[in-house]
């Protein structure tokens, strides 16, 4: 297995992780699952922002992906980002959920980024709370019944990290 920047040819894998855990999960709040296109033009923004969408390949199937999101659209928040990361469900106890998060923060340090936010749908998502905990991630906070899915209120965890921003390498 590797981490590498995500490519064009990886949004049909990424969209089927994506709508598995739209329609089975309540780490997301969508309700539907974007197409393919969607998710392609959802990758090409991320990449316009300059932020990194990365993909973890297990000999040519994309297991997992995270990507990091602006927090907040205002100026005061740009040395803030918010993580997202799937795993496939047949990759689930792999590793590939922390090596996709991983890579992510150290591409984030890079980027000179000095905080990550993790919002995690549901307080018994225990996977991705044990992941963001085991990777550095702080509590922040539970935002109660914020969302309605699956016939049931779901809460939001808050979970933070402070990156260690550095120059990118030759500098």
């Amino acid at each position: 297995m590797r981490t590498r920047r995500a490519t064009p040819e990886d949004a049909a894998a990424i969209q089927a992780i994506y709508a598995h855990h739209v329609l089975h999960g309540l780490g997301t709040f969508e309700e539907v699952p974007p197409d393919t296109d969607e998710i392609a033009a959802r990758m090409a923004a991320i990449s316009a922002d300059g932020l990194p969408w990365l993909v973890v390949d297990d000999g040519g199937t994309v297991a997992a992906f995270a990507y990091a999101s602006q927090f907040r659209p205002r100026a005061a928040y740009r040395f803030t980002v918010e993580d997202s990361v799937y795993v496939a469900p047949d990759s689930v106890g792999k590793g590939c959920g922390r090596m996709a998060l991983a890579a992510l923060i150290s591409a984030c340090e890079a980027l000179g980024k000095r905080r990550m936010a993790a919002v995690i749908g549901d307080s018994g998502n225990a996977a991705s709370i044990s992941l963001h905990r085991a990777l550095g991630f702080e509590p922040a906070g539970v935002l109660h019944d914020m969302g309605f899915k699956h016939d049931r209120w779901v809460d939001v965890v808050l979970m933070e990290r402070v990156l260690e921003p550095r120059p990118p390498s030759g500098e």
